[in-house]
């Protein structure tokens, strides 16, 4: 598996202060060849679209366990769209409920990733969307 080249962000928005997860796939991203930006904690969907479009990435990496997720996958999406930045793709990790699964992908997610999942799977995940 191979990410060579590619540039990802991964950001925690909203209130959740737990990053673990978030750390281990940035790990697991950096050693299939990304180049990995990661925000930190409590950071604004504002914030995450500016940081994505200054370090030009190509896939934005949002890590959940809060509970708000519809709620801040689509404002990363506005903010993104605002900075006219709307081709950067969104994966979404975490604790995401399966009902809203299918919501997430309608709403312009391309993937969402389950701490169940392989890390494997993950990383074909992205490499397939980013190829």
């Amino acid at each position: 598996m191979s990410l060579k080249g590619k540039r990802i962000l991964i950001a925690k928005p909203g209130l959740d202060g737990h990053d673990v997860g978030a750390k281990v796939i940035a790990l697991a991203l950096r050693d299939a060849g990304a180049d990995v930006i990661y925000t930190g904690l409590r950071k604004s969907s504002a914030y995450i679209a500016k940081v994505a479009v200054d370090e030009d990435v190509d896939v934005v990496g949002l890590s959940m366990l809060s509970g708000s997720h519809m709620a801040l996958v689509s404002d990363t999406i506005r903010c993104l769209e605002e900075y006219d930045a709307s081709d950067i793709k969104i994966f979404v990790g975490g604790t995401i409920p399966e009902k809203d699964r299918a919501a997430l992908i309608e709403a312009g997610v391309c993937g969402v990733f389950t701490a169940d999942m392989p890390l494997e799977d993950v990383i074909r995940a992205i490499e397939r969307e980013l190829s």
